[in-house]
């Protein structure tokens, strides 16, 4: 009985007592199982989270030719067009230049190495790409800022007295300094890494607040060159309180480069759509400039 009872305990065991081995591969086996399942949902949220970044790409791409056309619309038909004579014609390139360079083309530079395209791919034709987007914005901008200082110099009006000014002026010299270092850190080959290193942090902070003050920039001009214009008392326009069809553009257009600037945010501040580096090795030809990938 006692032999008995012994066989028949030890055949009630559980198989995982009985044979280990068995059990261990049992369960290797469903782990294994279950790793195609975790692949297929891990390549299911990244090609949503693409999707989702390509939808944003395009709503910036049509804010972006949406504040193109305001501003030119606005200071064509309703400003009377545009010339370099000295005259208020002259200061109208003022806010077309300031919109297209310091906001359209630097949000649109600023969000180039978040495209999935560019990932896996090496760096450097997309930092070119990225430099030659920014020196376009900054000449834009420049010049923007040589139309409307010399109208208020043959015009015998101050200079840099509003907060729009300030505000302005600030936004684009460090826009240049920001365009300066960057070339000098990021494309110089004796620039050492430790110091691309230390540069890229502050180089990305920099750049957000400066499409802030840009925008800041952008929105205060546009509100004051409507009280400026739009007083009623001219017999020509009417008040900018009884909102006519030139204010509400205005207005718009303040709205529109909001919008721009919150979905730049949106793509910058998404970890997910942040660029994957890659290894040297894993490129297809050697990067001209040493690190690279910095």
């Amino acid at each position: 009985m006692k032999r008995g009872d012994r066989s028949s305990s030890s055949s009630c065991a559980p198989v995982s007592q009985c044979f280990p081995l068995r059990a261990a591969a049992a369960a290797c086996g469903s782990e294994t199982s279950s790793e195609p399942h975790r692949d297929q949902r891990a390549g299911v949220l990244r090609m949503s989270s693409i999707t989702t970044f390509y939808a944003c790409h395009l709503l910036l791409l049509a804010l972006s030719l949406a504040c193109v056309v305001c501003v030119c619309v606005w200071n064509s038909r309703w400003r009377g067009g545009f010339a370099w004579d000295g005259s208020s014609l002259q200061f109208n390139w003022h806010p077309v230049l300031m919109v297209v360079g310091l906001v359209v083309l630097y949000g649109n530079g600023a969000v180039l190495y978040r495209i999935p395209l560019t990932w896996g791919q090496n760096k450097l034709p997309w930092k070119i790409l990225h430099a030659a987007f920014m020196l376009l914005a900054l000449i834009l901008s420049i010049v923007g800022l040589c139309a409307v200082f010399d109208f208020h110099n043959t015009n015998k009006i101050a200079n840099l007295y509003s907060l729009h000014s300030w505000i302005g002026i600030v936004a684009a010299v460090l826009f240049a300094f920001q365009w300066a270092a960057g070339a000098a850190g990021f494309f110089l080959p004796c620039s050492p890494p430790a110091l691309r290193r230390l540069l890229k942090p502050a180089h990305v902070w920099l750049g957000g607040a400066i499409l802030i003050l840009s925008i800041a920039a952008c929105i205060s001009g546009i509100n004051e060159k409507l009280f400026f214009v739009l007083k009623g008392n001219d017999g020509k326009s009417q008040p900018y309180a009884s909102l006519p069809s030139e204010a509400l553009l205005g207005n718009f257009l303040g709205v529109l480069i909001v919008a721009f600037g919150l979905v730049v945010f949106r793509m910058l501040s998404n970890p997910l759509w942040q660029r994957q580096e890659s290894s040297p090795q894993d490129l297809p030809y050697s990067p001209l400039l040493q690190d690279e990938n910095q």
